[in-house]
């Protein structure tokens, strides 16, 4: 049975009169579509279009949270009834404090297309197949694989303590994967995402496939130190990494943070400031609340190197006596939230920091940051389609690196950044430069 948002209201509604016994609770509802397109090579190898619905439930009894959660709308009184045991199982939490409460919510812009709600399965396989011209308009270059997707859905989060949120929104994306080939291979890959339908879907195959064939016949370095610029894709992966779990309150509570009672000291450059910005127009993260009902906000996290607070859900700020900053995320409606990032802005000098380097490498992708160790810092990643920097311009592709090093020293010898600004995963960064850093040919 397919249901609207308005019968999923209603529902909600009975689900929080049904669970009268907690002392609190809350419903967390999704409804919406999404499509997904794959091309392997130059064919399309799969297309699909799905609608979904659901409902969590967190329900509370003296201090303990007990979830479940269904996609069978009928059984909503039964995934009501399994939270509150599964509550009373846990028994009590001196560190719930509660869910959020009532307050008022800011306006936010540019979340919403109508022309992505209303893309149907036909188009959007004109769509991947317009990602998949790009690339082969390259001569030289194999295409491999792309994905073009888009969503709508509405959110709808409601609580015994009068929060009430509603709230559409839309995404679409697109990705592909080229490979370049004579004496040697190589391989590239491109995507972007938006809140809108102005993707510019040939460029996406097409970057692809001639940074494919520009990485081509790389010549090797030596191992040294030098100024090493990371493109957003490689700079994003080391933040999401490396970084950003120092900064998740979570990570703090538990001992797994190297800030941990560091707030009001210098931790990084001091040219270097990281907002999150939940209230960003157009922010792939932007929503007037998070998926708990707290209001969204800016936060100034890092000022010119100098760490003002947290990331807190509404758990871990009712651990350390403050308010949320609204980052408590959800995967979907079938998970409780944690800590998580809206959109992590990065800031520092803006400039034309390729032409202003005389002698370097820049680096495109990185491979491996998911084992950096998110307590100390440290990573050790291989590099893909880099090249050398000399006298301002990118000139020859290298063909073998590495770079090791940990991220704090690698933010306290930031110099600059260009002006190539992209969000990837919720982390809006551009370019960065970074002075003295250790490379491994």
């Amino acid at each position: 049975m397919g249901y609207d948002i308005e019968q999923i209201k209603d529902l909600a509604k009975n689900a929080i009169k049904v669970a009268m016994d907690a002392d609190e609770v809350e419903v967390f509802a999704m409804a919406g579509r999404s499509i997904s397109v794959e091309t392997h090579k130059t064919s399309i190898n799969l297309a699909k279009e799905s609608k979904y619905h659901g409902m969590g439930i967190r329900a509370v009894v003296n201090g303990a949270v007990g979830f479940a959660s269904t996609n069978d709308l009928n059984r909503i009184t039964d995934a009501v009834k399994m939270a509150i045991s599964s509550a009373r199982l846990r028994g009590g939490d001196s560190d719930w404090k509660s869910l959020p409460k009532k307050q008022s919510y800011p306006n936010v812009s540019a979340i919403f297309d109508s022309k992505i709600e209303a893309l149907d399965l036909n188009a959007a396989i004109d769509c991947a197949l317009l990602v998949l011209d790009g690339a082969q308009s390259v001569d030289g270059t194999i295409p491999m694989s792309g994905s073009f997707g888009c969503s709508s859905s509405t959110t709808y989060i409601l609580n015994s303590n009068d929060v009430e949120v509603e709230e559409s929104a839309t995404s679409v994306s697109a990705h592909f994967e080229a490979l370049a080939k004579d004496s040697a291979v190589s391989s590239a890959s491109e995507f972007d995402v938006s809140r809108h339908f102005d993707l510019d879907l040939s460029a996406i195959g097409e970057k692809a496939a001639i940074l494919a064939k520009k990485s081509l016949n790389g010549t090797n370095i030596e191992t040294m130190q030098t100024t090493v610029l990371l493109r957003p894709n490689a700079i994003s992966d080391l933040l999401n990494a490396a970084f950003l779990p120092s900064v998740d309150a979570e990570s703090v509570q538990k001992g797994r943070s190297v800030l941990a009672k560091r707030i009001g000291e210098k931790v990084i450059g001091e040219n270097i400031s990281f907002i999150d910005d939940g209230l960003l127009a157009g922010g792939i993260g932007t929503s007037i609340s998070d998926d708990e009902g707290t209001p969204s906000q800016r936060t100034e996290l890092i000022t010119d190197g100098i760490l003002n607070t947290y990331l807190y859900d509404s758990y871990a700020a009712g651990k350390d006596n403050v308010e949320s900053t609204g980052n408590g995320v959800r995967n979907s409606y079938g998970s409780t939230p944690s800590v998580g990032i809206t959109n992590m802005v990065f800031k520092t000098d803006s400039y034309d920091i390729i032409g202003d380097t005389a002698h370097g490498v820049i680096i495109d992708t990185i491979i491996g940051a998911h084992t950096a160790n998110s307590l100390t810092g440290d990573f050790s990643v291989e590099c893909r389609n880099a090249f050398l920097v000399e006298n301002g311009e990118i000139t020859k592709p290298i063909q073998s690196l590495m770079i090791s090093a940990n991220i704090f020293d690698v933010l306290n010898n930031i110099t600059g950044m260009g002006t190539d600004v992209r969000s990837i995963g919720g982390i809006v960064v551009p370019t960065v430069r970074i002075e003295k850093m250790q490379i491994v040919g």
